[in-house]
């Protein structure tokens, strides 16, 4: 009995004597562990919570093992740098969370210069929590201070063994990194090695072994593009040759039906369907978009497949048929390379090329990819007359720039001016006042609120539940692009031109609301100040799936060409992607397609399948989570193939690994392939 006591006693004695020798160190554990804790609570969440932690925990370890080879007096030095670094990770991937519900990517530092024109939609955002982790090197710094006022480091000098600290460390470092290993799954593995799914890496791993992982992800490719040349090539040539993978590019009644035709697209900033259906006080929220898309050929499953280059992603696609980069933007990070686009091959057949967008021409490098994606001619900032002066009551700005109806009707008439210059052309203009973060203006004139009779008082009374949530800030600054639309349509039929030119028409990405605004649309009760439940009969089921599957945006391809009008007319139901609508265009242009991921959708019907960079998918069928694993059928009384859902998968892990290579090792480029 005695000698159990004894060997407790020493156990407590061990125990305590490593605690009082070890203070900064556990500190710098403590807090450094704390910091990834809240990261998580305010971002992913999830199932997990034990594998992240024990995986932030071993690397913590890991990392501060090596700060015992330091001298105890500069100890702390070590453990301070590395809370700043895990701080700054926090702080950052925090505050991205919030914008794109993902986690940021050191190939992105280059995006940086983005925010030069974006700071209103960041300071809007930012929430108190976003600052709390920068708490963590000045609690430790204080902490230092306590400990270096007493005798801490006169002992530590005395009493520390560096290889034994180091050791023991090492060693609890590897058991909970074992843990977290050992527990995983292949699919755990696989989403790590790939990457793109990088809720899930956060949600199973932590932000640690995320952001290590990011690093050596990013590095890779720059490595591997000196070696790995000659297999992605292959892979590559072997996707777009394989004689077993179905092609769908028979001729249809569309083939051809623009063929010497003006085309130009307007890309309009965070259009959505949903909006179509929404009407307060009896005003529409965008009649002009629906007037257009009955008018027009109007493609109603259309989804956009950005990542965080979200606008740049989306001309990316819609000028390539390819699919964003994994790591950083194309348009940032890749603009040099050689591109295969709808205004290449334009140009080549003897079309004027150009673009048009009233932001800064450094706004996601457009200056400088511009010119490779195929056009010729760039109008910016410079070329519009307006008063950019950031006075709260300057007329001519809405959002981050020159407002939609100064920017249509000036582009009207630079439109005129390259019709009678050329004889057939292509161009982008690109829209602005709907861009986050829809701060208020006198322009805006949508009325949003509710009206209604208090049941006992008999009182007329209205509230405004929308008008502080983003979805209602995001309603109101639509309706006003919508106005913006309505006019420049109107000048375009009014015009003595454009007899010979096919407007297309796109929603370039969602808007990012996230779930909790949609779901107060649909389901906020204003009387009661609650949301309704199933109860009600009012109720609408809204559930993650319903909020992925309205992310979709508007397609519509119009013409004031009375003939061509009759055949550019109708809906089109079938689920497509934007990287659907290059090639749907290349067959009615009567241009060859090869390097697409993407179909003509007049071929492929139902077979089409949307893959999204988060490894989701969406078929006519289902929709694919690849963070969960699960899915939703969207029809009723269907039942799936026994391969099904592997199959959709394995396709989508392919796709997004041959569009990823094609950008990383530039395989587009003809001297690089000759000198294979």
């Amino acid at each position: 009995m005695n000698s159990i006591k004894k060997y407790i006693k020493k156990i407590y004695n061990s125990i305590t004597k490593y605690i009082y020798t070890n203070r900064l160190f556990l500190t710098y554990l403590l807090i450094a562990t704390i910091g990834t804790i809240i990261l998580r609570d305010v971002t992913v969440r999830g199932d997990y919570f034990i594998a992240p932690l024990v995986t932030n925990i071993g690397l913590i370890l890991l990392i501060g093992a090596f700060g015992y080879l330091v001298k105890p007096k500069n100890q702390f030095r070590y453990f301070f740098i590395w809370l700043c670094i895990f701080s700054l990770i926090e702080t950052i991937n925090s505050v991205y969370y919030i914008f794109y519900s993902s986690f940021a990517s050191v190939a992105e530092l280059a995006t940086v210069t983005q925010l030069e024109t974006v700071t209103d939609a960041v300071y809007t955002q930012l929430r108190l929590i976003d600052f709390v982790y920068i708490l963590q090197p000045i609690i430790f710094y204080y902490i230092h201070s306590r400990l270096k006022a007493s005798s801490y480091y006169n002992l530590l000098d005395k009493v520390e063994s560096k290889k034994r600290m180091v050791a023991i460390t090492l060693i609890g470092a590897l058991i909970f990194l074992g843990y977290s290993f050992a527990t995983a799954t292949g699919k755990d593995y696989s989403r790590l090695s790939k990457q793109w799914d990088r809720p899930y890496i956060v949600e199973r791993f932590g932000i640690i072994m995320y952001q290590f992982n990011d690093i050596f992800q990013t590095i890779q490719p720059k490595i591997s593009s000196l070696f790995g040349y000659e297999e992605a090539y292959q892979m590559v040539n072997d996707y777009f040759t394989d004689a077993e993978r179905p092609k769908y590019d028979e001729k249809n009644k569309y083939t051809d039906i623009l063929n010497g035709y003006n085309i130009v697209y307007i890309h309009m900033e965070s259009m959505q369907n949903f909006l179509m259906d929404l009407e307060f006080n009896g005003q529409e929220v965008v009649p002009n978009l629906k007037k257009l898309a009955n008018e027009g050929l109007f493609f109603s499953n259309f989804y956009p497949q950005v990542s965080i280059g979200t606008s740049s992603d989306a001309e990316y696609m819609m000028l390539t048929g390819l699919l964003p980069v994994l790591n950083g933007t194309v348009f940032i990070n890749y603009h040099a390379n050689t591109f295969n686009t709808l205004a290449t091959n334009l140009k080549e057949d003897g079309y004027y090329t150009f673009s048009m967008h009233g932001n800064l021409p450094g706004m996601w490098g457009r200056d400088k990819i511009h010119p490779n994606l195929g056009y010729m001619d760039m109008y910016f900032h410079d070329s519009f007359v307006f008063n950019d002066s950031k006075e709260e009551d300057n007329p001519d700005v809405v959002g981050l720039g020159i407002n939609d109806k100064l920017f249509f009707q000036q582009a009207v008439s630079k439109l005129e001016n390259i019709e009678s210059t050329y004889s057939n052309y292509f161009g982008t203009l690109i829209t602005l006042s709907n861009h986050t973060p829809w701060a208020s203006n006198k322009a805006f004139t949508l009325d949003i609120n509710d009206y209604y009779t208090d049941e006992v008082t008999g009182e007329e009374k209205s509230s405004c539940y929308l008008c502080d949530m983003d979805v209602g800030k995001y309603i109101v600054s639509s309706h006003y692009a919508d106005e913006a639309l309505g006019d420049f349509l109107n000048y375009i039929k009014e015009s003595d031109y454009f007899n010979n030119t096919v407007f297309v028409f796109y929603g370039d990405h969602d808007a990012k609301l996230n779930y909790k605004n949609m779901n107060f649309l649909y389901n906020y009760d204003y009387k009661t100040g609650l949301l309704k439940d199933e109860s009600d009969p009012t109720f609408i089921p809204y559930d993650s799936f319903d909020h992925q599957l309205t992310k979709k945006t508007p397609l519509i391809m119009w013409t004031k060409n009375e003939k061509l009008a009759k055949k550019l007319h109708g809906e089109v139901k079938t689920i497509m992607g934007m990287y659907d609508a290059v090639p749907t265009l290349y067959n009615m242009l009567g241009i060859e397609s090869t390097y697409v991921l993407g179909h003509d959708i007049f071929n492929i019907k139902d077979d089409n399948i949307v893959v999204f960079p988060s490894g989701n998918y969406l078929t006519d069928k289902v929709y694919y989570n690849n963070s969960t694993g699960e899915y939703k059928l969207l029809k009723e009384n269907i039942e799936l193939e026994p391969n099904y859902i592997k199959d959709k998968l394995d396709y989508t892990e392919k796709v997004l690994e041959i569009g990823n290579a094609i950008v990383t090792y530039d395989l587009l480029n003809p001297e690089k392939r000759e000198g294979k």
